[in-house]
């Protein structure tokens, strides 16, 4: 089991209270990927931990989020309560040769979803456990490192029975993949507990 507490991004496999999206940007500061995920001018509410932004977000328009902005391991990041605006933004925030990463727990739809884009194009796209079905202009950008986990074959096919591997050990290899891949980074304290700049985002 990846140390929950710890470093990496492996230890999402194990936490029950994964109900936030994440969405990473390298090449910007955390007040431009506030912006570039569609955040409200002049409503800038302060730090907030997760208590206090789950309960902004019962306050706000339908369709509005409310993303907890900060840096970590060379990328900035943000929490996102609420409506993800990185799912529907991905390519924006990468635009200008910025790279961006959107990891989304989908709770009520599963599987879990990850897209990365680069320089204002979406590259490569999946669900976790469904990596076979892969999206993006360049689907096949992660194959390598998949196929070196052993998730996938190298025609692109699942490289173990669906019913062979419990759904966190194969969520926490995906993970691992993306970890190493990017350098993905985000201690579990920063989501939970750190209060954090927080932004009003609309994906409208």
């Amino acid at each position: 089991m990846a140390d929950i507490a710890g470093g990496g991004i492996q230890w999402l496999a194990d936490w029950d209270g994964w109900y936030v999206s994440l969405t990473f940007a390298r090449g910007i500061g955390p007040d431009e990927l506030a912006a570039r995920l569609g955040a409200v001018p002049g409503i800038h509410p302060g730090p907030l931990g997760a208590m206090d932004a789950w309960s902004m977000v019962t306050e706000t328009v339908d369709g509005d989020g409310v993303a907890r902005v900060g840096s970590w391991g060379g990328w900035s990041f943000a929490v996102e309560h609420g409506v993800p605006a990185g799912a529907e933004r991905l390519a924006d925030v990468s635009r200008s040769g910025v790279e961006a990463v959107h990891l989304d727990p989908q709770p009520d739809h599963p599987p879990k979803q990850f897209a990365y884009a680069r320089n204002g194009e979406l590259v490569c796209c999946f669900g976790l456990g469904e990596e076979c079905w892969r999206g993006g202009h360049q689907p096949d950008f992660l194959l390598p490192e998949l196929v070196a986990a052993k998730i996938l074959t190298p025609d692109g096919a699942h490289a173990r029975p669906d019913d062979e591997e419990p759904d966190e050990d194969r969520d926490r290899r995906t993970l691992g993949v993306l970890e190493h891949r990017f350098g993905l980074c985000l201690p579990r304290h920063l989501i939970e507990e750190t209060p954090l700049p927080a932004f009003v985002t609309c994906t409208q």
